[in-house]
């Protein structure tokens, strides 16, 4: 046995209270069912969960929920839920149920509580069985989390902040990486600014003034002094969003102001000194970029001191109900007490694949509430991917894809009409090679040419 896999976390099923829907901003729940047999589920007005030997009695404050209204069952061949009699019924990805095998991923609504079942979670030594997302870390907004892989990666933010090791933050658009950046430099303790720069946004003929700043007169335009971004972030952190997408050029300028520590703006003769720190972000893999001759190998050796991964939204689903609920609460706090959201939008927040990730979610909330007017958030106020898309069919004995692979497919469906069918355009939105997006195209049958106009 390897020591990696000897020091691999121990695994089991986890099931979430995912979310409250006439309580959105509520916090969910975690609770891990490694020493337990059976699982009652059932109304409460305090709620809470209590532990018997290898029984779990969770209970919700929830009146549309039973006072007995499920139980889940472990045996040999895994773990099943079993409506109790239940007044309102036991829902399964949609599918209103009596029995039902659980598989990692399934969605039971009872009530109007969303639980998510996952299995197997890594879980780690001493984790507490039942824990509450209140009780959760939050190095920042958007990083409280329940998810095992995005839990360390913030785990990790604390030790490396306050040192000078330049930091790359990797993942897809859309998920996260500014907020990580933000963290970063709020704990790192510099006084000086935090200085976002999108790499991409810059025209290729401004990279130069804009990062570095130019003289007065140095060219047609230049009336007075600029000093540029990176003499902005002095004494503070310089956030260089999507650098691969840096010219060449760029790249060996900005390479020679980290290694000397200075900058030499557009028109003068004279270097200025600097004191940043610098992180970067990019939803590509640099060192692949690197391999292909598109990014300068010693400009990544500069900046690639740590590297951090954040998740998609699509990998950590057990965070949704945190995510709504801080993102309700930021947009409409006046409005907390009143907020609900029908069992029907739920599930379909649930079960979209949030291929934009956390962006997303926050720019189909902040729609929802405006076109929800203070009335409870429905269907008809989420976007068009939740309108009439048929729910799964009931649990069979036997399925054809799992609830991860179908994840996967939807969500290269929903790439593959936002791209109208570029297969390239879908590979730099993924940050994976094109080859790859190949492979799962034919490998879920799925025809690019039928989504081009």
């Amino acid at each position: 046995m390897t020591a990696a896999r000897a020091k691999a976390p121990p695994r089991c099923a986890v099931l979430y209270v995912a979310l409250h829907c006439d309580h959105p901003a509520a916090p969910p729940s975690r609770h891990l069912l490694a020493d337990t047999e059976a699982v009652q589920i059932g109304r409460s007005r305090a709620g809470g969960a209590l532990r018997e030997g290898n029984r779990l009695q969770l209970s919700v404050a929830d009146g549309w929920m039973s006072m007995r209204h499920a139980a889940l069952t472990r045996s040999a061949a895994g773990w099943s839920i079993e409506d109790a009699g239940s007044r309102n019924g036991t829902l399964v990805n949609g599918a209103k149920c009596t029995r039902a095998e659980l598989h990692d991923g399934d969605l039971l609504e009872l009530g109007h509580t969303l639980f998510l079942f996952r299995d197997p979670v890594p879980v780690s030594a001493g984790a507490t069985p039942d824990l509450n997302a209140a009780q959760l870390p939050r190095p920042a907004a958007g990083l409280a989390t329940f998810a095992p892989a995005l839990a360390t990666e913030a785990g990790r933010l604390g030790m490396i902040a306050r040192s000078d090791v330049s930091v790359v933050i990797q993942g897809e658009t859309g998920c996260g990486k500014e907020v990580a950046a933000r963290a970063l430099h709020l704990l790192s303790g510099r006084g000086g600014q935090f200085v976002a720069v999108n790499c991409g946004g810059i025209a290729r003929t401004l990279v130069e003034t804009e990062m570095f700043g130019y003289r007065k007169g140095a060219f047609s335009g230049a009336d007075e002094d600029r000093p540029g971004l990176v003499r902005s972030a002095d004494k503070g952190t310089l956030f260089l969003d999507e650098i691969a997408d840096l010219p060449q050029g760029a790249q060996a300028v900005l390479l020679r102001a980290l290694q000397e520590s200075e900058v030499v703006p557009v028109g003068a003769t004279r270097p200025v000194k600097v004191d940043v720190r610098v992180l970067a972000a990019t939803h590509y893999d640099v060192r692949e970029l690197v391999s292909e001759g598109t990014f300068r190998a010693d400009l990544f050796a500069r900046i690639s001191g740590f590297t951090l991964r954040l998740p998609p939204l699509r990998e950590r689903r057990e965070d949704l109900g945190i995510l709504i609920g801080e993102i309700l609460r930021r947009a409409a706090p006046d409005l907390m007490d009143h907020v609900t959201i029908t069992s029907e939008a739920a599930r379909a927040l649930f079960l979209h694949t949030w291929p934009l990730n956390v962006r997303e979610l926050e720019k189909c909330l902040a729609s929802a509430l405006v076109l929800a007017a203070g009335q409870t958030i429905d269907l008809a106020h989420l976007p068009d991917w939740a309108h009439g898309a048929p729910m799964p069919a009931p649990s069979a004995p036997q399925r054809s894809i799992s609830p991860a692979d179908q994840r996967q497919r939807d969500e290269l469906v929903a790439l593959l009409k936002e791209h109208r069918g570029n297969v390239s355009s879908i590979a730099r939105a993924m940050g994976k090679a094109r080859m790859q997006i190949q492979r799962w195209l034919k490998r879920y049958g799925l025809d690019p040419e039928s989504y081009r106009e």
